[in-house]
């Protein structure tokens, strides 16, 4: 089993000008998933968005490329990838040639599908392409349908009081009468922390359910009970999704989490019931 205290977090580094698959360190997602009471069966599909900012390599004539990677790791996959060792990864293609960005994007699914043991896609768009510009205004609060933010409601403004700051599912509440909705609501206030080196990690999850109305504050009081969680991204918002599973009885649900970059990358992770679509949109919070 892969321990994540066996990899590059928290240590020195030097960045290798060679290409470098094989440093690719593979975490088990078995092992979180157990605490959680998950099978091999699990409840909800989906997938862990990454982004990359700071992708470059070179063409055949020696000169720079710059572009930015959208990668999807499917949530099903055996293993997800340590974040340093996915920044060395990435970087050791440097000063490694290419004929053209096709053939940058099948190197890098070929590499990162063997080291998650699922089909991982990849994209990968030069800076001035229009695409990442439609991201960025659907964070905007553009007029665009498809974009969370059109019909998400923000619940920081609850004034509420005696928050705790490790998880605690207990504090969910349904409110009274079973009134049934559907609605998606987000707060900018998730934080939790790398557990390996304690650096803070920051982001905004959007929950959308369907089924007996939550009460938005108690809700708002889970979310900031991660404020001194130490565990992966990928394992917050399983907790999230598995919590609100069991503690508010959904209907219907997904919990999508975009994080702040660390280091050129992201890591947005997204679950849902089979009911909903199993991959989500590339937007860009404020933060990123």
């Amino acid at each position: 089993m892969t321990d994540a205290h066996q990899s590059q977090l928290g240590k020195g580094t030097e960045y290798d000008q060679s290409y470098s698959p094989e440093i690719l360190f593979p975490l088990d997602r078995k092992q979180n998933r157990e605490s959680l009471n998950l099978s091999a069966d699990i409840p909800f599909h989906g997938e862990d968005r990454w982004t990359c900012y700071e992708l470059s390599w070179l063409n055949s004539k020696g000169k720079p490329q710059a572009a930015i990677a959208y990668f999807s790791i499917p949530c099903d996959s055996p293993y997800m990838i340590e974040s340093k060792s996915f920044k060395l990864y990435l970087n050791s293609f440097n000063h490694l040639s290419f004929k053209d960005a096709s053939a940058v994007e099948r190197l890098l699914s070929k590499d990162l599908s063997a080291a998650a043991g699922g089909i991982v896609s990849v994209e990968v768009l030069a800076l001035k392409d229009t695409r990442h510009h439609v991201a960025e205004n659907l964070c905007q609060g553009s007029s665009a349908e498809e974009s969370l933010y059109a019909s998400a409601e923000c619940i920081d403004e609850i004034d509420a009081e005696d928050f705790e700051y490790q998880p605690n599912p207990e504090l969910l509440k349904t409110v009274p009468g079973g009134v049934e909705v559907n609605e998606t609501l987000y707060s900018d206030l998730l934080r939790s922390n790398c557990p390996v080196t304690g650096q803070p990690d920051w982001g905004t999850v959007f929950i959308h359910y369907a089924g007996q109305q939550i009460d938005r504050e108690s809700l708002l009081k889970y979310i900031v009970s991660f404020r001194q969680c130490q565990d992966f991204h990928e394992h917050c918002v399983e907790r999230i999704f598995i919590d609100l599973l069991q503690y508010c009885h959904c209907d219907s649900l997904s919990v999508y989490a975009r994080y702040t970059r660390r280091g050129g990358l992201d890591i947005n992770p997204y679950r849902a019931t089979a009911d909903l679509k199993a991959k989500t949109e590339s937007l860009r919070t404020p933060r990123q």
